[in-house]
């Protein structure tokens, strides 16, 4: 069984040995302290959205993205897509991450996404 920071760990090592660059992998604080949260690091987010010339605020598809050049927030849509190819994921990530469930299963799953290997998908716990 691993624990959260052994995964973080395995994670974090495994993404930078196949993608050739560093992987933000996180931990959650408080009552998320288990979930595990990988993502591009902050220097690399700089994506964000803003609302198109003429736009309506309430619709969404009013708002496109765009590089902000500013550290900390969202990720391009460029590394989502390798983050997802990275793990196994049917698309692009989240630009906000891929989140890890607390469990060990979970951790089982997302270590072997990051290696490349088959993973067995992890059931979820909650309702």
């Amino acid at each position: 069984m691993n624990d959260r920071d052994e995964t973080i760990k395995a994670i974090k090592q495994a993404l930078r040995v196949r993608s050739g660059k560093p992987w933000s992998v996180t931990g959650g604080r408080g009552t998320a302290w288990g979930w595990i949260t990988i993502d591009a690091p902050p220097a690399r987010r700089t994506w964000a959205h803003r609302l198109k010339e003429g736009g309506s605020q309430y619709n969404s598809e009013d708002y496109e993205e765009y590089d902000s050049g500013v550290p900390g927030r969202g990720t391009s849509p460029e590394e989502r897509a390798e983050l997802g190819r990275l793990l196994g994921l049917d698309g692009p990530a989240h630009h906000q991450g891929v989140n890890v469930p607390a469990s060990s299963a979970h951790y089982r799953e997302f270590i072997a996404r990051a290696q490349g290997k088959p993973a067995v998908v992890a059931e979820a716990y909650w309702d």
